[in-house]
């Protein structure tokens, strides 16, 4: 991760709770909420103790009521800060619980770590409670090196992600791939020199 992020991100990073991102420097950070809600179903289906099924009912619940307020569109700016108030001192106060159950002990922990980062999405309307996009953005990569049976190396791993990277950036601009490349590389036959990405 530090070597692909070589300056701070000026941004809000959104992603899943992997701890590797958290050696990104960003501007602001959003936890992707399904990954969460996700993993409170997989824990429902092999623990049923009473404190784990009370304290994932509280955090469900949480979880919910952000994602249902983002969908109020309609408040005034003050009436939906009072709103978002409340969720963030209900995370801290699950975040604050003490647990026996080893599944809530280790979601109170992750609270804990995280929970500031649980309702950025409410404060930046441009932010949402998923990494998604982000998700949809690799998988045509991860499609083509299962279809290809993986890379044959490491640099032959290197070198498709950097393709699929500039790849899905010249899409996400609007541009054509195939014809950007062979201007570039008509150009650095040219010139002896690569031009830069385009805006």
């Amino acid at each position: 991760m530090q070597k692909f992020f070589t300056e701070a991100f000026d941004g809000v990073l959104i992603t899943d709770f992997w701890a590797a991102y958290d050696s990104v420097e960003a501007a602001d950070r959003q936890k992707c909420l399904p990954h969460l809600l996700r993993e409170l179903e997989k824990v429902d289906q092999r623990n049923e103790s009473g404190e784990w099924r009370a304290f994932g009912k509280k955090l469900r619940r949480l979880l919910r009521d952000g994602i249902r307020l983002r969908k109020r569109p309609d408040f005034a700016p003050k009436r939906y800060q009072r709103r978002i108030d409340p969720l963030n001192r209900r995370v801290g106060e699950l975040a604050g619980e003490e647990h026996v159950d080893g599944d809530a002990r280790r979601l109170t922990k992750r609270l804990r770590r995280y929970g500031e980062y649980i309702f950025t999405f409410l404060d930046y309307p441009f932010v949402a409670a998923d990494n998604n996009f982000g998700e949809r953005q690799i998988r045509p990569a991860v499609i083509l090196r299962k279809n290809s049976q993986s890379n044959r190396s490491d640099r032959g791993a290197a070198t498709q992600a950097v393709l699929m990277s500039v790849y899905r950036t010249l899409k996400l601009r609007g541009l054509n791939p195939t014809e950007t490349l062979a201007d570039a590389l008509r150009t650095h036959v040219m010139t002896g020199r690569l031009p830069a990405l385009p805006a």
